[in-house]
């Protein structure tokens, strides 16, 4: 005999003298997955810790903006893994990268050790932070391969802001760089002379054509490791005078030999040296495609989001909006007991998804998000 996961539950909460509203912590059922009242709260405090460490980025209202969306974001982010899904999308290459940069820029090489970091700074299990991983990757490649493909931008397009918009090209003179720093904080004579010799290895593999951003991600002691190094352009007298004068007239490409500042030996990489003066459209092309990108694609994605809810399983709890919901698009709750036993399982009533964003994950598609498409630069 078969019995509902809901029958099961309430016979279990009876046995043990308990309520049965562990039944109403399911808010959402999407296909085969749901989402529950727990996972919202989880999310609307990570939200709230968000913009309580960086108050720049809103208030109390903005947490409110947000709040009201979590529903909508969670629905999208369950339609676009069960669609990747479905059509077999594998990340698993993509993953195995991430989680190996992690790795490089945690300077860790035990495995176990970094398995203890991952769970000290995301808070859940290593295979739990893995799965994440591979999910958010998933809805970027579903959205890439479904939406942002069929997006045009024309050379008309381009032409046509350009002209409409030349005084926002107008440059400053700007050397733009990016760093390796050999930090010698702390160390004394011995680790001082160990830091100039590997700054002089590393600046003598640049300078033979190994990949800056690479050396940068591996050997830089700088917080821009990270991302590859790069420090972004300035215009003259923005930086200190032994700089300026140390990459000032290099040429692009360029790499000078390690400089010695107070806190080691910084390496310097020229990436362009703009002139004053209205910037050229080929200069600014990719610029501008990423401007007109964004406006298109939001639309786009937001489309396909509803696509996809008008051929789901849909059922959302009394209470609670989808604000992306599909129009005219019946999502209305039905009783557990006309529910078929095989539409819930335990499984999915057990499981809990963790939502941290830590190391620069993967963002969640949504109408305010900017997905890669045609190119890396978005």
């Amino acid at each position: 005999m078969k019995f509902s996961v809901f029958a099961l539950l309430a016979l279990a909460a009876l046995c043990l003298g308990a309520d049965v509203s562990v039944v109403d912590q399911i808010v959402a059922r999407v296909n085969g997955d749901i989402v529950s009242q727990d996972e919202l709260d989880r999310i609307t405090k990570e939200i709230a810790q968000e913009l309580a460490a960086h108050p720049e980025m809103g208030s109390s209202q903005e947490l409110q903006a947000r709040q009201k969306d979590i529903l909508r974001d969670r629905i999208d982010e369950l339609l676009l893994i069960q669609k990747g899904k479905e059509l077999n999308i594998n990340v698993d290459s993509e993953v195995s990268k991430h989680m190996a940069d992690l790795q490089r820029r945690a300077k860790i090489t035990d495995p176990d050790k970094f398995h203890e970091y991952i769970r000290e700074q995301s808070g859940m299990s290593y295979e739990d932070f893995l799965a994440e991983q591979k999910n958010q990757l998933l809805t970027r490649e579903v959205i890439g391969q479904e939406v942002a493909r069929h997006i045009n931008i024309t050379d008309k397009d381009i032409q046509d802001y350009y002209n409409q918009h030349k005084t926002d090209f107008v440059r400053d003179e700007k050397v733009f760089l990016s760093e390796i720093l050999v930090s010698t904080e702390g160390k004394d004579a011995a680790g001082v002379t160990a830091a100039e010799k590997k700054a002089k290895q590393v600046a003598s593999d640049a300078a033979k054509g190994q990949r800056f951003s690479d050396l940068a991600r591996d050997n830089s002691d700088a917080a821009t490791a990270t991302q590859g190094g790069e420090l972004g352009g300035y215009p003259k007298g923005y930086l200190a005078k032994q700089i300026e004068d140390a990459v000032w007239n290099l040429p692009k490409g360029a790499v000078t030999q390690p400089i010695r500042i107070p806190t080691g030996f910084e390496i310097l990489k020229v990436d362009d040296h703009t002139k004053a003066g209205q910037a050229q459209l080929a200069d600014v092309r990719s610029e501008i495609e990423n401007i007109l990108y964004g406006p298109k694609m939001q639309p786009k994605v937001r489309e396909y989001l509803t696509q996809l809810r008008r051929t789901a399983f849909l059922q959302i709890k009394p209470g609670y909006v989808d604000t992306g919901a599909a129009p005219g698009q019946d999502t209305k709750w039905q009783d557990p007991a006309q529910l078929k036993p095989e539409t819930v399982t335990k499984a999915e009533v057990q499981e809990k998804t963790r939502r941290k964003r830590l190391f620069g994950m993967v963002p969640i598609p949504g109408t305010q998000t900017t997905v890669t498409g045609k190119s890396s630069s978005r």
